[in-house]
């Protein structure tokens, strides 16, 4: 019997459908390693299961600042700080930027359900940058289409172990969940969603650099996993390789300038730079840029500092 289809009939008020979500989430485990929903289940194995705080599904207006770099009757585009989810989710039930759209705007579009309004796509928790909010549904359709149909205009800028070579490429890849940590991604050679990302080197230092990257499909960590893929993880993704794991073969110094970076540096140094779509009722063309924000800022110029003494 499957896993999910046996937990629905031992637990009571789970869904198998909820299951699934645990599962993906990683919070279920069979002999203390990720499963699938599919798994068979068999005498003998060990399931554990943690179940996170539910997101509530009447959403709470919450007072968080909002960083607000477009705004007019239709939608709002804010200016996401790292460390900010997006929206509830197990784990996360309150203090989500939902929350905080709820608070600062009466009305917004009820076509993402009552705990993502208006949300129309999302940025992982610690990545930074642009999103953009639909305040009414018919407007949130029609910027769904557009992310659907890959017209929107989307830029990231990021720092990044070593320097990709040739300095300007592409890298295509199927993506699926991974089969160990089913919070994370993977390449896949033949199954999952087709994912695009072009990228181009703008700043080199001694261990790392910085690059320009947009999005031609917008697949979950995308980006993050593409990199990592090709062996240039993101600058303190935690996820994908990108912190302490890449210090073995550094000299000495070199190990303790990065450690000391690392240790002020928390999060992946990556922020969504530009957005740029077709307003829905206007048909305006809006392309809109974010600064680097203060910490990944202050990353550059330690990198710089360091390229300077070498």
């Amino acid at each position: 019997m499957r896993l999910d289809k046996y937990l629905a009939g031992q637990l009571a008020g789970l869904t198998r459908s909820q299951l699934q979500q645990l599962v993906a989430a990683g919070e279920i485990t069979v002999n203390g390693r990720p499963t699938k929903a599919s798994h068979p289940v068999s005498p003998g194995e060990v399931i554990q299961i943690n179940i996170p705080p539910k997101p509530p599904s009447d959403l709470v207006p919450q007072e968080i600042p909002l960083r607000i770099v477009f705004e007019d009757a239709h939608l709002i585009v804010i200016d996401k700080p790292a460390g900010l989810v997006v929206h509830p989710a197990y784990g996360h039930a309150d203090g989500t930027l939902a929350n905080a759209v709820l608070y600062h705007f009466k009305e917004v579009s009820k076509l993402g359900g009552s705990a993502r309004p208006g949300i129309v796509h999302r940025l992982d928790k610690d990545t930074s940058g642009l999103l953009v909010v639909a305040r009414d549904d018919r407007t949130h359709a029609a910027l769904a289409a557009q992310f659907k149909e890959k017209s929107t205009q989307r830029e990231y800028l990021a720092v990044v172990w070593g320097t990709p070579a040739p300095a300007r490429g592409s890298i295509e890849s199927f993506l699926t969940r991974s089969s160990k940590d089913r919070r994370k991604v993977t390449v896949s050679q033949e199954r999952g969603k087709w994912a695009v990302t072009h990228y181009e080197v703008i700043e080199r230092f001694d261990l790392h650099s910085l690059l320009r990257l947009r999005l031609e499909t917008g697949r979950t960590h995308q980006i993050r996993v593409h990199l990592s893929h090709r062996g240039h993880p993101v600058f303190g993704d935690p996820a994908y390789h990108g912190r302490t794991s890449q210090l073995s073969g550094l000299n000495q110094a070199d190990t303790r300038f990065v450690t000391a970076v690392l240790a002020q540096f928390p999060r992946q140094a990556l922020h969504a730079h530009t957005l740029g779509f077709v307003h829905p009722m206007t048909g305006e063309t809006i392309f809109l840029q974010s600064e680097l924000p203060a910490d990944m800022q202050a990353l550059l110029q330690e990198l710089r500092r360091y390229r300077q003494a070498s």
